[in-house]
């Protein structure tokens, strides 16, 4: 994805053997000119496909509380709008770690970037459900309480050791959505019950795996505190 043709990176094989023989006339030449090439390529990754969709969400969330409280909040069609923004932030957010996992497009903007488009356009949804009085206050704060504490949980360990995306964290990040896209639909009847419960899962799965992930925290400091202590005797002795 972030490569570049040959003629980018000073012609083919051949032709950088021959400018790069000892007495070549000229022969600095293309060596400039390959390191230019080389930090073309290194600034174009920038700008590769999972960093584009991760900058879509960003931009996607003020959009969205756009929509969201359009006509006080109430504009059926207006959530109708807001729910396509959400949607498309959340399937984004499932393709571009994918793809930068898969094509070797990580870069430090998009370890960065990603994870607050993540919170960005669920902690607005949740604050616009919560501020129209769709959603009780409660429930944003143990979502995001849960995302922030995490987050944060993951930076004090990171010396240790990385925590890894659970399997109960993905299905908590799935269902999330669907409860929170639900409730920025303007449902009524049967459809409005079922997003209650669907919400109810949840907030049981972003209790459960918060409290799996503090757990996962403390096992790794605790053996990362041992690997460092027996490296410290060994080098004693």
């Amino acid at each position: 994805m972030t490569g570049a043709p040959a003629s980018a990176t000073g012609g083919s094989p051949s032709a950088k053997g021959a400018a790069g023989a000892p007495g070549a006339p000229g022969g600095a030449k293309p060596v400039r000119a390959g390191k230019l090439g080389a930090a073309a390529v290194n600034q174009a990754s920038l700008w590769n496909i999972a960093n584009l969709l991760t900058m879509l969400r960003l931009v996607l969330v003020p959009g969205f509380v756009a929509l969201m409280l359009a006509d006080g909040g109430y504009d059926p069609a207006m959530r109708a709008w807001a729910w396509a923004a959400f949607a498309v932030a959340m399937i984004t957010d499932i393709f571009d770690g994918h793809l930068a996992r898969t094509y070797n497009l990580v870069t430090d903007f998009g370890k960065i970037a990603d994870p607050i488009a993540d919170k960005a356009i669920m902690g607005a949804a949740l604050i616009c459900l919560s501020s129209l009085g769709d959603l009780p206050w409660w429930v944003t704060g143990v979502i995001l309480g849960r995302e922030l504490g995490i987050t944060l949980l993951r930076f004090v360990v990171i010396r240790y050791g990385v925590i890894p995306a659970s399997r109960g964290g993905k299905l908590k990040t799935l269902v999330q959505g669907t409860a929170v896209g639900m409730y920025v639909l303007a449902l009524t009847g049967p459809l409005a019950t079922l997003r209650f419960w669907v919400m109810a899962v949840a907030v049981v799965l972003t209790v459960v795996t918060g409290l799996d992930y503090v757990r996962q925290a403390i096992v790794l400091r605790r053996s990362g505190l041992a690997e460092r202590l027996a490296a410290t005797e060994g080098a004693e002795r």
